[in-house]
Order: structure tokens, then sequence, then C-alpha cells
């Protein structure tokens, strides 16, 4: 997949931590983990919205379009 998942960027620069979001975006560790760490296959718009929200950016901020590149090349 092309999409890389920069949330560990967007979250250092808030300083918020992973408990933090997940608290308020309502999702548990684990799902947030997973979109984190590149594994996730799918991410709801409601989700990225919740996401954008608690960390006051926009979805080019946590979504990046890499051509050829998958994560953990």
């Amino acid at each position: 997949m092309a999409i890389i998942v920069n949330l560990d960027v967007m979250m250092a620069k808030r300083k918020m931590s992973l408990n933090e979001l997940a608290a308020k975006v309502d999702l548990t560790l684990a799902n947030l983990s997973v979109l984190k760490n590149n594994h996730a296959k799918a991410v709801r718009f409601s989700t990225l919205e919740a996401i954008c929200k608690a960390l006051d950016c926009q979805p080019g901020d946590i979504l990046e379009y890499m051509p050829g590149e998958e994560p953990g090349e």
C-alpha cells in the first residue's frame, strides 16, 4: 500500500500520547495503534474526522501518498 500514516508525527507535534488521543476520539488503544503503525487496511471518515478534530489538523497532515512505497521499506 502506498498510503503512509503519519499519525505519530502529528501526535508528537501536538505533544499528545496515544492514550490521550484514544480517549478523545473514542477508539480502543489497540485500534488506534494499528492505524498509527501503518497496519490498517481502511479508516472510516468519521474516525479520520475525530482524529483531525482532536489534533487540530487536516487529513493530509496524517495521510500521505508515496508511489511505490510500502510501509516498513
